[in-house]
């Protein structure tokens, strides 16, 4: 398996069902509809269990997007990791009967991506890792989230008193690209069960779906170190943990997709899987107002019209950075906070995208909150 073919191993999609978010479904009166890469009625998901790695499951990925906070100074990041099952497990060298494999084997692959947005400076930081599982060097925990990869990190432990909540903190530094950050996140919501109870259709046929839930409107605190100096910083994150066997539909070169945490507690996904020519395969999101239940998006009722584009002087790919998006929840606009939030991911993940800080606006532009666009397939074609 050569390094292109990983994050494209990854287009695996998520969903669940815990204590906080049980009644989801219920609320939405529905049943969560059968998968083929799963039983007709999928398990509910369990928590502290579902929080940790699946590993029996092919890709999987944990996914922390948000903004920081200093004064009158703002910052974007991003970090996310990755665990990937090969489907090797032989030995490197030839296995005898005793010994039919080996711990050596390559079974389960973790990379990882760290991004800051500087808007100040104008640039995009950026730093990538991969390493197979074991070894004290990278590991995705059963039974709790618990992911790293060499010093960096993200963990979740219960929060105390009350409804059982998260916090999250994770740690990165990269000496090459010049930053490091030290943060917590507390979940202010109950766990967003994304499709119906958890299970995300990304496509026309019965087995296009994922498990997925998010943490939106994560409060944050903690570090940030630019050029060796600390700053104080504060702000608002969102969370994705997603897991699948299944692909994207075949006919899909990527996805555009948003995450976005509304000033008023609101949270808004949207998500759309695209054509080479720009029309849609499928599409889907959600929408949830503070204390309210779940309103998810069907096919039909999510549409993306691309407006301003701009062209990587790097990769050539032109990436709409301002959008119209119609949902059930509103007409929205999401306009990037800085054009060039392209990423080179090709020495871990094999792949070119874009993903940066971008505000909300609506149908008169005025600014309702900030999120993460993220847009695949714009430099080639993402293939499984």
């Amino acid at each position: 398996m050569d390094r292109r073919s990983l994050l494209f191993t990854l287009a695996g999609w998520p969903a669940l069902t815990c204590a906080d978010a049980h009644g989801q479904a219920e609320a939405q009166g529905k049943t969560p509809a059968p998968s083929a890469a799963a039983p007709a009625t999928p398990a509910d998901l369990r928590f502290p269990a579902d929080f940790g790695a699946h590993p029996e499951t092919r890709t999987e990925w944990w996914y922390v997007t948000g903004c920081l906070e200093s004064g009158a100074r703002l910052w974007g990041f991003q970090v996310t990791f990755f665990r990937v099952a090969t489907g090797v497990s032989a030995p490197l060298a030839a296995a005898s009967a005793a010994s039919p494999a080996s711990r050596f084997a390559p079974s389960q692959l973790l990379f990882a991506h760290a991004a800051l947005t500087d808007l100040e400076q104008g640039r995009l930081r950026h730093d990538q890792r991969i390493a197979r599982s074991g070894f004290g060097i990278a590991q995705a925990r059963l039974g709790e989230t618990h992911v790293s990869l060499r010093d960096w990190q993200l963990n979740r432990t219960p929060t105390a008193g009350g409804p059982p909540r998260s916090r999250y903190t994770a740690q990165v530094s990269s000496d090459s690209a010049g930053f490091a950050f030290d943060l917590s996140f507390d979940a202010t919501q109950p766990v967003l069960l994304q499709g119906v109870g958890g299970v995300s259709q990304k496509g026309p046929a019965a087995g296009d779906t994922s498990r997925y839930y998010s943490e939106p409107q994560l409060a944050t605190q903690g570090r940030l170190t630019l050029d060796g100096k600390p700053i104080a910083v504060q702000g608002r994150a969102w969370l994705d943990h997603e897991w699948s066997d299944a692909f994207v539909p075949a006919s899909a070169v990527g996805w555009d997709w948003v995450g976005m945490n509304l000033d008023d507690g609101s949270a808004l996904t949207a998500f759309r899987l695209r054509r080479a020519d720009g029309s849609s395969v499928h599409a889907g999101g959600s929408f949830r107002a503070a204390g309210q239940p779940l309103r998810n998006f069907g096919p039909d009722e999510v549409r993306f019209t691309p407006g301003r584009v701009w062209e990587s002087a790097g990769s050539r790919a032109r990436y709409p950075v301002q959008w119209k998006i119609e949902t059930p929840a509103g007409v929205f606009g999401v306009n990037a906070l800085l054009d060039n939030q392209e990423l080179d991911s090709r020495n871990s993940s094999g792949a070119i995208y874009w993903e940066g800080l971008s505000e909300l606006r609506d149908a008169n532009g005025r600014r309702l909150g900030r999120g993460y666009l993220e847009m695949t397939g714009y430099a080639a074609a993402l293939r499984l």
